[in-house]
């Protein structure tokens, strides 16, 4: 073995195994961002980030204050007024309660993918990028030959790269 094959083999070791663990420690990132980002880009259809219920209860007839009304349901209720609204019907005693609750895990994992974190989450998540970034290179130079960057590889990264760009063109994008 030549010292020129010697120190691709050595090469390729390393590259293997650099994006082995990277790509092991990308894993639990890369779900958590996927799945906010399909969360996130499907606003409009529902909220990610909170859960809409409504329930009513049959109190019976209210009478009394508006104080004292607004005790007594809350009491039976036994909430806090807090991103919900409550309707009275004090002559039959109809009451609906609407609010929201948070998807505790979804909403966490939004807050991180729109940067709500800052200054922190921003050195996290550049790091992040810097470590896909070393994926999709050692990823591009670990196979030689047609499947790798020189063929098939090389060709499937063109693709992706020009994706993107023929959105941006084809959408009037800026």
């Amino acid at each position: 073995m030549s010292l020129r094959e010697h120190v691709a083999k050595r090469w390729r070791s390393w590259t293997r195994a650099i994006h082995r663990d990277l790509g092991h420690l990308a894993v639990g990132l890369t779900a958590v961002y996927a799945l906010s980002g399909l969360a996130v880009n499907h606003i409009a259809d529902w909220d990610p980030n909170f859960v809409n219920y409504e329930r009513t209860l049959e109190l019976g007839p209210l009478s009394g204050s508006d104080e004292a009304i607004a005790a007594q349901v809350l009491a039976k209720l036994d909430v806090v007024l807090e991103q919900r609204t409550v309707h009275v019907d004090t002559s039959t005693g109809r009451v609906v309660d609407e609010g929201q609750r948070p998807r505790l895990l979804l909403r966490a994992a939004n807050w991180l993918h729109l940067n709500r974190g800052k200054k922190s989450w921003t050195l996290i998540a550049d790091a992040y990028a810097a470590g896909l970034l070393l994926l999709a290179v050692t990823g591009m130079v670990m196979l030689p030959g047609r499947k790798g960057l020189l063929g098939r590889g090389g060709v499937l990264v063109l693709i992706g790269v020009a994706i993107p760009i023929a959105y941006v063109h084809f959408s009037g994008g800026p």
